[in-house]
């Protein structure tokens, strides 16, 4: 397929804007060239081709298949990548910065300190992506299927993880200020040390997350799913628990001073030695729990309602709970 327009002696391709074929292109890269910027090779096959530190700025990409190539340093700033396949793709320290990569198929992608500020990734597989350290600042992750994907360390200040998949998710160190995750689902993710303080977290499922030492004070967890989550020494102060399900729940040590906990599951949850002060216990579950001793006088006092479970006076499961001065941190 020729240029739309020729060659002229002497110019350089990166004066060429139009269409271009992708044997030509590999030509030019071979031949040293780097700066593509702009071009189209829309559907071309780049798959297990080495482009480091290509310039593809503003480049149409659309639907490419960039699988297994090597993109390591190149800049695709504002490239049109939608539907484009860059599973397994080695893409480190890559900038993606503005990148449309709506829909696109990024499946095991080495994406670690990478530029992704603003990217548009809705919709996006990144299962078992290795993200660390990248920059996700303001970028649209919504719907993406992030399942299994190392973001240690990175950056999603002002994202947007609403409905995204984070199952198995490795989170710790990562920034989330001000990032959108309504509905997320977080089952069994790993959000140790994360602070998720004053976080809309309605209704997201955390079951068998590790939110060791996590700050959620004045997170909204209502309805949420946190079944057999691990939160030991857990900062709650204040957070929004009503109609949560805390079956099996670790929150050892944790700090859940004027938590509303109003018709909450706490069936078999660990609490020793937390802090209850103030505590909302309307309608609260508290069957086989394990409760800190100091808050036992508290609980009855306040402890009012019939359960939402079990359809049972809260105070009778309160009954049928354990109160411990210390347990063990096994």
């Amino acid at each position: 397929m020729p240029l739309t327009a020729p060659r002229e002696s002497g110019a350089s391709p990166a004066h060429h804007r139009s269409i271009m074929h992708i044997e030509y292109f590999l030509e030019l890269y071979e031949a040293g060239y780097r700066d593509f910027t702009g071009i189209s090779l829309a559907g071309a096959n780049f798959s297990r081709h080495i482009l480091v530190d290509v310039d593809l700025r503003r480049a149409n990409l659309k639907g490419a298949d960039l699988s297994r190539s090597f993109l390591t340093q190149a800049n695709l700033d504002y490239a049109t990548l939608n539907w484009a396949n860059l599973s397994f793709a080695k893409m480190s320290e890559t900038h993606l910065s503005q990148a449309d990569l709506t829909k696109a198929n990024l499946r095991g992608s080495f994406l670690v300190r990478a530029d992704l500020r603003h990217a548009k990734l809705s919709g996006s597989d990144l299962c078992h992506a290795n993200l660390r350290n990248a920059d996700l600042q303001g970028a649209n992750l919504c719907g993406a299927n992030l399942t299994g994907a190392n973001l240690r360390g990175a950056n999603l200040s002002g994202a947007n993880l609403s409905w995204a998949h984070l199952t198995g998710a490795r989170l710790s160190g990562a920034d989330l200020e001000r990032t959108r995750m309504d509905a997320v689902n977080l089952e069994g993710a790993w959000l140790n040390g994360v602070d998720l303080h004053g976080m809309n977290l309605a209704g997201a499922n955390l079951k068998e997350a590790k939110l060791n030492g996590a700050n959620l004070d004045h997170a909204n967890l209502s309805s949420a799913n946190l079944t057999h989550t691990t939160m030991r020494g857990v900062s709650l102060i204040g957070a929004n628990l009503s109609g949560s399900d805390l079956t099996g729940a670790v929150l050892w040590n944790g700090i859940l001073d004027g938590v509303d906990l109003s018709r909450a599951d706490l069936t078999r949850a660990h609490l020793g030695e937390a802090s209850l002060k103030a505590a909302v216990v309307v309608g609260t579950e508290f069957t086989e729990s394990v409760l800190p001793t100091e808050a036992r006088a508290y609980l009855y006092e306040t402890v009012q309602g019939e359960t939402r479970w079990t359809h049972r006076p809260a105070r009778e499961t309160l009954n049928q709970s354990q109160f411990v001065d210390r347990i063990s941190q096994q």
